[in-house]
């Protein structure tokens, strides 16, 4: 009251009877009585005391309450800024005169302390006269309610907006949550059997709640909760309720129960379903295999592995050497899953050792080769899926880097086709890894094969596990011999050379020491293990006694003797003829002057160009024909890298080499710009479009093409008499060439990208084979030539395999097998019986040149 008065300067006015009311009531007594008070004022303004005296007047009201007694005091003072309410609660009515009493009281005080207060009033007065500002600033700031009078002090409004939301921001914000709820709907199906099941307890729960309230005391909750399950589970009891609400409870509930149970049952066969889709894409599933061999990409050499990883594992089951009656295979690839088993499905059909999964994924993602299981697999393959040869090393690089974080990768060979030495080497410098880089020369294999007629069934011959391969095997109780003794010493196998340091040697000296870390390189059948055992007459101990008998013969005198005598005797035996153009130039030889006719046109095209470079002499010429654009023609070359020719001259037609009329104005040309005198070969060379291989094209449509063209210049040459060394096609498919050239005999096929992709096969299941086919299938290094078996002996001579051997040895060759009457032999056994061929037969070798070469003592 204090504050207040210092507050209140200004002479309060009253306005009306203010009272002060207090009623009580009582249950007991059921009486209420009001008191009046005149409100009381003072006026600090005029200088005088007003005091208004009490007045009172009391009533009484009975009223009774059912439940409590209440006892209420209104107090009602009359002041300009502040009222105040104060509830009392009373057990009584004697606490109600009590209330009066003290009421009276307080009143008797606060007219006192005005009274003593008058001179500090007068004091305030004349403080508020001169200082206005500071009493405004300093008093008000102060004041319980300052707020209200001084803008200064006011809080800042939260500026809350509480009204209600216009229709459209109730629809937009319904639409949201239908939003979100789909979004995870479309994630995952299981957020709607979610939200089924909370709907049914919420049903439940309802309808439970509702039973217990009709039926009160009669049952309990759980029961009711029971009850409403049962009618939410079988639509048939609600039927059983008795009165009309708690049927029509049950006939809610029960139609619920129906639409519950469709939805739940479609949303789980959606589950299903969506599970199953997971699976048959098989990103996302985790392969659970080991000894098991990753094709990554697809592609034309995808077929012709699949058939020999087949033919290996068979091989191995007859031999009781495979972990597994079938090899499983895991195709991986970016292609859509139901295209990848389609594929898979065409491919696998007939073969019967191989068991084909697929898994589309991304093949530069280390995710993706781990849910593989690559670090378990027995091999990984990575085929070429683009045409460009900068997109193809460059995929293969990524996809070699993406198994690179995978752990226990050193021990698993990853075999990476690749278009350029150089990424061989990179590839090979990845850390961690077992990378074995094989550059596809199908280009410079199809040259190879188009030169030498029957060349292509020895590659398959080598490449046919059912047949005699290329082996390396270690044999550390022969270290310490000489490479002469271990040729001598096997007589069921051709010892080929020696694989050292990484590198394949064919033609070490005789004096070679062998070292226990060597591998012999031979040719002979698989016998019994992963790395075959040699095949002897006796056994490998019988070798070691032979060798044994050898050194001690070596240190006689005589034997040394013999050993010159039967040298200088096989010299004399070698026919001694001029020496004629070999096969590629060199400082010593000359290749052959011809004329060669390409239809088609792909871009490693320029390989072949450079490959036909290294074997052909200079004045030969190369024409092609084929639709491609000059201008396209020569920016693969630039970007082949292509150098300056030495010995080819390239010349350019634009034509189909379907068209009838355009092949034989070229053949006609090719006729006439021959000169009469000089009798030059003409070749006839029709390659495949490159769009196949990629698997964007029909490889039969590309056979067919390639049939077609072959078939038109064989009929194109026959009727203008022009004399052809060589019409060879690039077909695909075995079973169409083979028809063709039953067909015409004089035609021929070459499938290089089968022997291709046989290599590959190869390497997937002996990476150190990579090394040897790498040195044969290069211009660089050695290769396999079917030369006259007249540069080896007399007309009417019958030497045996071991000599023509030894003789071929003296020229820095390896005999491997013969030709004879148009049928190949390789590894003959036994190898020390006589032979009869003719002149007409041919003696298969690995040497460096196809002609003559220098004699070597």
């Amino acid at each position: 009251m204090l504050s207040c008065q210092l507050q209140s300067l200004q002479p309060l006015i009253l306005s009306g009877d203010k009272r002060l009311h207090w009623f009580s009531s009582s249950r007991k007594n059921g009486k209420s009585m009001a008191c009046h008070f005149r409100r009381i004022t003072c006026s600090n303004i005029q200088g005088r005391k007003s005091i208004i005296q009490h007045t009172g007047k009391c009533e009484a009201n009975s009223q009774r309450r059912r439940d409590r007694l209440d006892s209420t005091v209104f107090v009602n003072v009359a002041d300009k800024l502040t009222t105040k309410f104060i509830k009392m609660e009373r057990n009584s009515s004697s606490q109600g005169h009590q209330a009066e009493m003290v009421v009276g009281l307080v009143s008797s005080y606060l007219l006192l302390r005005l009274t003593k207060l008058k001179n500090f009033t007068t004091f305030l007065k004349l403080v508020r006269e001169k200082f206005p500002f500071i009493v405004q600033t300093f008093g008000v700031a102060n004041l319980p309610f300052a707020c209200v009078s001084n803008s200064l002090n006011k809080p800042t409004p939260l500026k809350l907006d509480v009204s209600l939301p216009s229709f459209e921001d109730i629809s937009w914000s319904f639409s949201r949550l239908m939003y979100l709820f789909n979004v995870q709907l479309e994630r995952n199906v299981a957020t709607f059997f979610i939200v089924l099941l909370v709907a049914c307890f919420s049903f439940v729960m309802m309808g439970g709640f509702l039973f217990f309230k009709l039926r009160g005391s009669e049952q309990s909750l759980e029961d009711c909760l029971w009850e409403a399950w049962a009618c939410l589970c079988s639509s048939s009891t609600h039927l059983k309720q008795r009165t009309r609400i708690e049927r029509v409870i049950g006939f809610i509930l029960a139609i619920w129960g129906i639409l519950f149970y469709s939805r739940l049952l479609s949303t789980m066969t959606e589950e299903f379903r969506n599970n199953m889709q997971k699976l048959r894409e098989g990103a996302q599933m985790q392969v659970m295999e080991h000894d098991h061999i990753i094709v990554c990409g697809v592609n034309s050499h995808l077929a012709f592995i699949l058939k020999q990883l087949n033919m290996y594992h068979e091989h191995a089951v007859r031999l009781g050497t495979a972990t597994a009656r079938k090899q499983r295979i895991l195709l991986m690839s970016d292609l859509p899953r139901k295209q990848m088993d389609k594929l898979a499905d065409y491919m696998a059909k007939d073969l019967n050792h191989i068991d084909v999964l697929t898994k589309s994924c991304s093949l530069t993602l280390t995710k993706s080769f781990e849910r593989a299981a690559a670090n378990k697999a027995r091999a990984i393959i990575i085929l070429p899926t683009k045409g460009d040869r900068y997109d193809v090393d460059t995929d293969a690089f990524l996809s070699v880097l993406a198994l690179q974080p995978i752990p226990k990768m050193e021990s698993v060979p990853t075999i990476v086709e690749v278009s350029s030495l150089t990424t061989c080497q990179l590839l090979k410098s990845i850390s961690g890894l077992k990378v074995e880089p094989v550059e596809n020369v199908a280009s410079k294999l199809f040259v190879q094969c188009s030169r030498q007629k029957g060349l292509i069934k020895i590659y398959r011959h080598l490449l046919n596990y059912k047949k005699n391969v290329f082996n390396l095997w270690s044999f550390p109780n022969l270290a310490g011999i000489r490479y002469r003794q271990l040729r001598h010493g096997f007589q069921e196998a051709v010892v080929c050379g020696l694989y050292r340091g990484g590198k394949i040697h064919f033609h070490p000296s005789d004096d070679e020491i062998l070292q226990p870390t060597d591998k012999i390189l031979f040719i002979a059948p698989i016998h019994g293990s992963k790395n075959p055992q040699l095949a002897h007459s006796n056994s490998v101990q019988d070798v070691s006694n032979a060798v044994s008998n050898l050194e001690f013969e070596e240190k006689d005198g005589d034997a040394l003797t013999r050993s010159l005598e039967s040298t200088k005797a096989r010299l004399e035996n070698i026919v001694r003829r001029p020496t004629r153009s070999g096969s590629k130039a060199s400082d010593w030889t000359i290749g052959p002057k011809e004329f060669i006719l390409l239809l088609g046109w792909r871009p490693d095209v320029v390989q072949m160009i450079e490959e036909y470079d290294n074997y052909l002499g200079p004045g030969s010429v190369l024409e092609i024909l084929a639709d491609a654009p000059i201008d396209d023609r020569n920016r693969a070359g630039k970007v082949a890298g292509q150098g300056k020719l030495k010995n080819v001259k390239i010349s350019h037609r634009i034509g189909n080499p379907m068209n009838y009329d355009t092949l034989e104005e070229t053949i006609t040309s090719i006729q006439n710009s021959l000169k009469s005198g000089e009798d030059i070969p003409l070749s006839i060379v029709v390659i495949s479009d490159r769009e196949w291989l990629l698997g964007g094209g029909n490889p039969s449509e590309a056979d067919k093409h390639a049939a077609y063209s072959l078939l038109l210049a064989e009929n194109i040459c026959t009727k203008l008499g022009v004399k052809v060394q060589n019409l060879v096609a690039e077909i695909v498919n075995s079973k169409l060439g083979k028809q063709i050239t039953r067909i015409k005999p004089s035609l021929r096929y070459i499938a290089a990208e089968e022997v291709m992709s046989l290599v590959t096969a190869q390497v997937a299941e002996n990476s150190e084979l990579n090394e040897v086919w790498k040195d044969i299938l290069d211009a660089e290094g050695d290769e396999i030539y079917m030369k006259d078996i007249s540069l080896y002996m007399k007309e009417g001579e019958t030497p045996s395999f071991s000599e023509l051997a030894e003789r071929a040895f003296l020229r820095r060759e390896v005999a491997i097998g013969y030709v004879k009457n148009n049928k190949k032999v390789i590894n003959p056994v036994p190898k020390s019986e006589p032979l009869s061929l003719s002149i007409t037969d041919s003696l298969i070798v690995i040497s460096e040149l196809e002609g003559e070469q220098p004699i070597i003592l």
